[in-house]
């Protein structure tokens, strides 16, 4: 977040820069806009894409050429680099636009949504593409952050973006104790296009598993996730349910992002 503000105070620092003298005194004061929100790329096998709020390019890839990447967040990536963009309060359509040179700016997925003053979101695009409509789905969630919390302990919510699974619930259990900690649910089950709630963790070394409802198998694995204290975490579910492999790319995968 620190980052964040800082980011923004020079953008507007930049903006003024034109309004003064040269040896002028600045005013880079101001407030920040009063939403935020993150990106997410999670359809299987969809391009490379700059995310929108209505006509305006929210992410982009760093270029050295001073043109404008062609290669936009890809499959499995977070715009932004993961931090959240600032946003007025308001409706707004959240789109995805194709990056390549072929195709450029056609708009693969559209999310209608609404952004309350003072909360964070995360969009995410969805399911499997479509390479005859050139399309993929999409969806939005609230991140609810709060303002005051336990800065003891870690706080951590399950997301579920694979469209062909069952609802799933996580479970998580600390491997970096002796003896590993007991196995805990981290809410209930998650249907496709939504989000569980925060739960508390204490610090430390974790495996999660996503098991369909009713299920004792795990059916995706993540091991080594370090979780820090005074943090809160997603844990996206991405992929392909049905594959099996254990190195394809579109093989089912929890994905760690923190909100906070």
């Amino acid at each position: 977040m620190t980052k964040l503000r800082s980011i923004a105070l020079l953008l507007g620092a930049v903006a003024l820069g034109g309004c003064f003298e040269e040896n002028a005194v600045q005013d880079i004061t101001g407030t920040l806009p009063g939403s935020k929100i993150k990106f997410f790329n999670f359809g299987v096998n969809a391009p490379g894409v700059n995310f929108y709020a209505n006509d305006t390019k929210v992410t982009a890839i760093t270029s050295a050429t001073g043109t404008e990447s062609t290669t936009g967040v890809v499959y499995g990536g977070v715009g932004s680099g993961g931090f959240y963009s600032g946003l007025e309060p308001g409706q707004y359509n959240f789109t995805g636009k194709i990056a390549a040179t072929v195709d450029k700016d056609l708009i693969v997925s559209t999310v209608p949504g609404t952004l309350v003053d003072g909360k964070s979101y995360s969009m995410y695009l969805s399911g499997f593409y479509n390479t005859t409509t050139k399309t993929v789905e999409g969806f939005l969630v609230e991140d609810p952050i709060e303002g005051e919390f336990d800065w003891s302990v870690s706080y951590v919510r399950f997301v579920n973006a694979i469209s062909n699974s069952q609802p799933m619930t996580l479970y998580a259990k600390n491997t970096g104790t002796t003896p590993v900690g007991p196995e805990v649910a981290i809410g209930g089950a998650v249907a496709y296009k939504a989000a569980g709630a925060f739960v508390a963790l204490p610090q430390g070394t974790y495996e999660v598993n996503a098991r369909t409802a009713g299920s004792s198998a795990n059916a995706i694995t993540r091991t080594g996730i370090q979780l820090i204290a005074g943090k809160m975490y997603s844990i996206s579910a991405r992929g392909d349910i049905t594959v099996v492999s254990t190195t394809a790319t579109n093989r089912p995968f929890l994905d760690l992002t923190a909100n906070r």
